[in-house]
Formats: structure tokens, C-alpha cells, sequence
């Protein structure tokens, strides 16, 4: 198999497997009344991916999964703004929930604007490992902070973690640095403990 044909099921695993995650994201989260992604990786993905399917667009086959993935994300964003002021009453109104979330979604359009200019990334390569990072800290946080399984599952777990694999795999072989390396075995190693958490809960609610 050539390297060529390696990179391109990375990247159709990439994309499919994270087309999955959204997939469970947006079920489970209707499912529980509850949302599954938290407000600063709604805005980090929303933000990368119009930037990279409009602006900034890579090759037909990566802009095409793109904007499946931005679709899916903004149905995600419609159950965080129909969900979330029922769970963030006592401490934020409805208006400053949806303020927060217009500036938290504002910054994250610039900070991905200054990394693209500071880095010359403009295929969005450290943007994307850097939010996958985050992504996978606020997956746990959002467990810790319920104690719960609401909005989350072992699905969307697992296919986060293939989908991340896939990725760190094909950047390897394509485009080997050590940050990118760094940050893929930290995103792996948190995507794995995301795993444990929901493995735990689940048995610790079976066993009620």
C-alpha cells in the first residue's frame, strides 16, 4: 500500500469517524433533553470550519467532510442554545448565556485567525490538533461537572478516540512534527481516560 493511499484512509477514517461522534452528540443530546458539547468547542469547531470550507478551503475530498462536519456542528449549537439555559440558570441569565456565547464565538474566529497568520497554517493543522485537545479536556470536565452520563456515551467516546487516531496516524506520516506529535498522544492519552470515565459510570449506575 503506498503512503499516498495510507494518507487518504486517514483521512476518510478522520472524517467519518468524527461525522459518527456528531452524529451521537446530536442523537444522545435529544435523547436526554440535555447538550453534549460544550459552549468553547461548539465555537472552536463552528469557527475552524467555516474558515476552512470558505475562506481558507483545502482539497475537494477535506472541504466536502468539512462542511458535513459543520452542518452536524451547528445542530449541536441548536441543542446548546435550547438546553443550556435550563442547566446554567441559577448562575447566568438566558441573555448572558447567548452574550457569552457570541464572544466566546467572536474569539475564537480571531485566535484561529491569529494562528493561521503567526504560523503560516493556512491548512488549519494546528488549529485543528490544538482544539481536539481541548475538545477531549472538555468532554471529561463536562462528565466531572454532571456526574453523569447526559449528552455523553461510550459511542461518542470511542468514535472520538478512532477518529483522533486516524488523524495523529496520518499527520505522522504526512506532516511529522513535534508539537503535532505531542499534541496527538495528549489528545489519545485524554480521549482514552474520557473512555474510563464513562466505563466507570456506567458501571457504577448498573450497579444501583
Amino acid at each position: 500500500m503506498t503512503e499516498l493511499n495510507l494518507l487518504l484512509i486517514c483521512q476518510l477514517g478522520m472524517g467519518l469517524f468524527w461525522i459518527i461522534t456528531y452524529i451521537l452528540v446530536i442523537y444522545k443530546g435529544w435523547q436526554d433533553k440535555k447538550y453534549g458539547m460544550p459552549m468553547a468547542a461548539i465555537c472552536a469547531n463552528i469557527s475552524w470550519e467555516f474558515i476552512f470550507a470558505f475562506i481558507y478551503p483545502q482539497n475537494d475530498l477535506q472541504r466536502y467532510i468539512t462542511l458535513i462536519w459543520l452542518v452536524l456542528d451547528i445542530f449541536i449549537l441548536m441543542q446548546f442554545l435550547r438546553y443550556a439555559p435550563s442547566e446554567y440558570r441559577r448562575i447566568l441569565t438566558k441573555k448572558i448565556l447567548y452574550g457569552s456565547f457570541l464572544v466566546t464565538l467572536l474569539f475564537s474566529m480571531l485566535m484561529i485567525f491569529g494562528i493561521i497568520y503567526e504560523f503560516q497554517d493556512f491548512e488549519g493543522k494546528y488549529t485543528a490538533f490544538f482544539q481536539n485537545l481541548m475538545m477531549s479536556g472538555l468532554f471529561i470536565a463536562l462528565l466531572l461537572q454532571r456526574g453523569n452520563l447526559a449528552g455523553q456515551s461510550m459511542g461518542i467516546a470511542v468514535c472520538k478516540m478512532v477518529g483522533t487516531l486516524f488523524a495523529a496516524v496520518g499527520f505522522y506520516l504526512y506532516f511529522r512534527t513535534p508539537l503535532i506529535t505531542i499534541i496527538s498522544m495528549a489528545t489519545l492519552f485524554y480521549d482514552g481516560l474520557y473512555i474510563l470515565l464513562i466505563y466507570r459510570l456506567k458501571r457504577k449506575q448498573l450497579a444501583k
